[in-house]
């Protein structure tokens, strides 16, 4: 078992594909995880990643994005230690786990919660999709 095991899941009012987008771009994993070097694993396209995680912690990371109803429910799956000798993964105490995951658990969190706000553009569930740049009535 790992000293930081987050699982996470959030519902979005989008297809999977377009949330596999945000994924996609190496580029953009360092807003996202600013600590965490990431190497993919396995790229399955609108069903989401898994990734290799080095820097910060030293274990494994995955997205994966089911199809559900009108939009996609989100999995989050983040299983790693802190880096020890020669780079292999070092337990944490278990208070020390204890916060370290929960910190990353809120991380999560907040990451899932902006993709939502960002991609949904105040879409509820059952409500059609609108056009690019048409104004939504709000929540």
């Amino acid at each position: 078992m790992s000293s930081v095991d987050v699982v996470d899941e959030t519902f979005l009012v989008v297809p999977p594909a377009t949330v596999a987008a945000e994924f996609a771009d190496p580029a953009g994993w360092r807003g996202y995880w600013p600590d965490l070097l990431l190497t993919v694993v396995t790229d399955r396209g609108a069903q989401g990643f898994r990734w290799t995680v080095h820097g910060a912690l030293v274990g494994s990371m995955e997205v994966w994005l089911e199809a559900v109803l009108d939009g996609t429910l989100m999995h989050y799956y983040l299983r790693a230690d802190p880096p020890g000798a020669h780079g292999r993964p070092k337990p944490l105490p278990p208070r020390r786990a204890l916060a370290e995951a929960a910190r990353r658990q809120r991380a999560a969190k907040t990451l899932a919660l902006r993709l939502k706000d960002r991609l949904e553009q105040g879409r509820e569930p059952g409500e059609p999709p609108r056009p690019a740049g048409a104004p939504h009535a709000g929540r």
